[in-house]
């Protein structure tokens, strides 16, 4: 396994879909993970800080672990399938919960534990980028900066309403 650690939420263009880039923290590997908007919100609201008057589902799952007395100690990136990443909980007694890649990585900030990614996952997804690659001149496609994509996430909860999420 590969310690890794959470780079930010970026917009991929023109699809418009977030993605949470990953780094390997002694090496040069990025892992790109294409994951949905609410999971995309949870991550970068935690990753600002920002505590909400009321838990989120990822904070309360958190709340639930350590008030039965146990705790997150890692989370793990374990698989890679058709694009698709797997995630996995690690408690402290060894006990493991199958998760996805998103939300494992959203509990991770708030149970500020460790991310690991298998090396398997790096070797298939794991993309070399440099520090020029990481600016505004990135290839291959441009990626949105955390507080334009931030802005305009709020400006969407601004005009949500019940009735659009309505199957």
């Amino acid at each position: 396994m590969i310690e890794v650690e959470i780079v930010g939420v970026r917009i991929e263009l023109p699809s418009n879909q977030p993605l949470v880039l990953l780094r390997e923290i002694h090496g040069e590997r990025h892992v790109p993970i294409w994951i949905g908007t609410p999971e995309a919100s949870a991550i970068a609201l935690a990753q600002q800080g920002v505590v909400p008057p009321r838990p989120m589902t990822h904070d309360l799952l958190v709340d639930v672990v350590e008030t039965l007395g146990h705790s997150v100690v890692s989370v793990n990136i374990v698989a890679v399938e058709d694009n698709i990443f797997y995630g996995q909980l690690q408690f402290e007694n060894g006990t493991t919960v199958s998760s996805r890649a998103s939300d494992a990585l959203a509990i991770a900030l708030r149970a500020k534990c460790r991310i690991w990614c298998a090396d398997s996952v790096m070797d298939e997804a794991g993309v070399r980028i440099t520090e020029h690659d990481e600016g505004e001149d990135a290839e291959p496609g441009p990626i949105v900066d955390e507080e334009k994509e931030l802005r305009r996430f709020r400006e969407f909860l601004d005009d949500v309403e019940p009735e659009d999420f309505d199957g």
